[in-house]
């Protein structure tokens, strides 16, 4: 009797530790979840569409800025000088446009006893090129004030300021990257998730985020799920997909599919800075069993 006991319980036991391996294996396999998730966030570079001394430097490495907020003043001196050099060249224009068109209307009223028909046509001539002239003034005096306005450099979104390669007497060149605003309206996360594990992902699925900092999670919700990546096997694949190396390259490993998750609230306290390793666990009711997974869920074939 008590052998039969002994045997029911070592039966029960092991079914319970069978059913719980298997539960935890699907788990594992299937529940949507990541260890391997990236924060992200879009960095806009900074670089002067004018040249010119440093004049004044308003913002440091790593300082929060709103956008509009001035990073940098240049040198203005001679962009005013060209501002003004093109305001007289604007009046001069003008002035001569105006005697131009005065001669030509003046003459187009005289008969041909006092003027020429030639005559006629060359002062209309005149006046015409003298109006185009003036209107070249006018677009140079925009561009020599819009290169003025240009002195000054606004930060373009809201961020942080990072990688600050200035300082005051520098010389800036055009197009030279002198400092990065890190857009901190961008901040997201990448979640690569194994494929076996993308039934289970959903747009607008609520996700937890568990950055490797500690701290309590972040709250967001999936946005996106990558529709393809770089085939490591064919040099001549595809490109501007995500190129996920797997873990173990000697195990026939499942693909990582990126996921982009969306961060709806960062707890106070907690720091989010673009590059962190976190973990994703997305909230789901159910998981899906593994019957349902085309791996093992097609019936054998009748010639195996």
């Amino acid at each position: 009797m008590k052998s039969a006991i002994r045997l029911v319980l070592a039966l029960a036991i092991l079914a319970a530790g069978g059913l719980g391996a298997r539960a935890l294996w699907d788990y594992y396999l299937y529940s949507p979840w990541t260890r391997d998730g990236r924060v992200h966030a879009d960095v806009v570079s900074i670089a002067p569409d004018v040249s010119g001394f440093v004049r004044d430097l308003k913002v440091k490495d790593n300082q929060l800025v709103h956008r509009g907020d001035v990073l940098l003043v240049l040198d203005q001196d001679r962009y005013k000088l060209a501002v003004a050099t093109a305001q007289a060249t604007v009046m001069a224009r003008r002035a001569d446009m105006d005697m131009r068109q005065h001669i030509a209307e003046r003459r187009a009223q005289l008969t041909t006893a006092s003027t020429s028909v030639e005559e006629r046509e060359d002062s209309a001539f005149a006046a015409n090129a003298a109006a185009a002239a003036y209107g070249q003034a006018l677009a140079d005096l925009a561009t020599a004030r819009l290169n003025l306005d240009r002195t000054v450099i606004h930060a373009p979104v809201n961020g942080f300021v990072t990688n600050l390669q200035l300082d005051v007497g520098q010389y800036a060149a055009v197009g030279t990257k002198v400092m990065a605003v890190i857009d901190s309206d961008s901040y997201r996360v990448e979640g690569y998730f194994e494929e076996t594990k993308i039934p289970g992902v959903r747009p607008d699925q609520p996700a937890d985020i568990y950055l490797m900092s500690g701290g309590p999670p972040l709250s967001g919700h999936v946005e996106g799920i990558s529709r393809g990546i770089t085939d490591r096997d064919n040099m001549n694949g595809p490109e501007l997909l995500a190129n996920v190396t797997p873990t173990f390259e000697w195990v026939g490993l499942a693909q990582r599919i990126p996921v982009r998750i969306h961060i709806d609230r960062v707890p106070e306290g907690v720091l989010v800075s673009s590059g962190m390793t976190c973990s994703v666990v997305l909230q789901t009711d159910a998981h899906p069993p593994s019957f349902l997974n085309p791996l093992v869920s097609q019936p054998p074939s009748d010639h195996s």
